[in-house]
């Protein structure tokens, strides 16, 4: 049988870029869609699921992954147009955009940047090549290139020395054993006040939102937990984050598989995720914490589905109060729960697992069956 689709193991940048996107959502349609499509996919979602999720055709869902697992994030900004053939070569448009990239210092220039002004006579006089190109169509190559003038950022990759050993442990328990995986993860603050969003509206007639100035109300943190082999995603706000309310969290997780089979779930590095109260509680019940390595929380399955949560319950709401604004919350989660997988694709799941667990002997409770090897 073949292996399923899913993208390759993501990189601390990469991971933290998907994030970025899915979860402030303040960029187009297309890399929204794309990036959930590929944070689902690392999260562990098979392709069936992750149409589901973005509302797409399969067959689409298969091509980005394809797609990212080639060419990495440059998969989010898909190349459609079409325009009049090229005027330089394949190398002089590598050697521009290379030249574009670097940092000037480095080829001998005194300054920091490149405006296309400079960038233009340097083309024109570097030693051993002479490319003749003009500022507006040096500017059109670039963006065709997708090389942009932008800000410079810092990013932070994870130091995490046991970084490949804790996605190792995460990927096992994930594809061995889903029924008994779980997510776990805030976030906020939520705060009362009008949210920009977008929504269809007619022509320069947007919907509009009063302003606040006053913020009396306090803050909320979302408290999630999501079922990978369900598929169920569930929470609650909380004043703040700490020990207790993870503790309530991962009760409320354990009770959803009241078998007493051992469970897994996901986590971050969060301090009040990590207490003695809670290792102790964990060993107790039969609950194994399984940590994602530092600055990559995009690892944790819950992240992908965070999105369009925020996207369709707190972006272009005006609540009145935090009881209201957890009302909606909790509908939506009604809602996304009814209608998260297809009843032939989750029954289908059902029995490919169950012949798994035949085949390898193995029954719920990650035991062996009687008479197998």
């Amino acid at each position: 049988m073949a292996e399923p689709v899913r993208v390759r193991r993501l990189s601390d940048e990469e991971g933290q870029k998907l994030q970025q996107i899915v979860r402030r959502g303040s960029t187009s349609s297309v890399r929204y869609r794309r990036a959930m499509m590929l944070l689902a996919s690392a999260g562990g979602n098979r392709v069936p699921v992750i149409a589901q999720l973005v509302q797409a055709d399969e067959d689409t869902v298969r091509d980005v992954i394809h797609a990212f697992n080639e060419k990495g994030l440059a998969c989010l900004d898909p190349r459609w147009a079409g325009g009049r053939p090229r005027q330089l070569s394949n190398d002089d448009e590598d050697f521009v955009i290379a030249t574009a990239t670097t940092r000037p210092v480095k080829l001998g220039q005194p300054f920091t940047r490149w405006s296309l002004r400079k960038l233009v006579a340097y083309l024109r006089k570097v030693h051993g090549r002479v490319i003749r190109i003009h500022r507006e169509a040096l500017r059109c190559l670039l963006v065709r290139r997708g090389v942009t003038f932008q800000r410079t950022k810092t990013w932070k990759e994870s130091p995490d020395p046991e970084r490949e050993t804790k996605l190792d442990r995460i990927e096992h328990v994930r594809d061995r054993f889903p029924d008994r995986v779980f997510a776990f993860d805030e976030f906020g603050p939520l705060g009362i006040r009008p949210t920009a969003g977008s929504g269809w509206a007619e022509q320069r007639r947007p919907d509009r939102l009063p302003a606040t100035y006053h913020r009396t109300h306090g803050v909320r943190y979302f408290h999630g937990c999501y079922s990978v082999g369900d598929d169920r995603l569930w929470g609650v706000n909380r004043r703040m984050k700490g020990a207790v309310n993870t503790l309530t969290a991962l009760q409320s997780i354990r009770a959803a598989r009241p078998d007493g089979a051992p469970i897994y779930v996901i986590m971050d590095n969060l301090s009040a995720h990590k207490g003695a109260d809670i290792r102790r509680w964990a060993r107790k019940h039969k609950v194994e914490l399984r940590f994602t390595p530092t600055y990559a929380s995009w690892a944790n399955p819950i992240e992908a589905h965070f999105g369009p949560l925020r996207q369709f319950t707190i972006a272009n709401s005006h609540h009145p109060n935090h009881t209201v604004q957890t009302r909606t919350l909790h509908a939506y989660l009604r809602w996304r729960n009814a209608d998260a997988r297809h009843p032939d694709v989750l029954a289908a799941q059902r029995k490919e697992r169950a012949r798994i667990r035949s085949e390898k002997g193995i029954r719920w409770g990650g035991r062996p069956l009687a008479g197998a090897a």
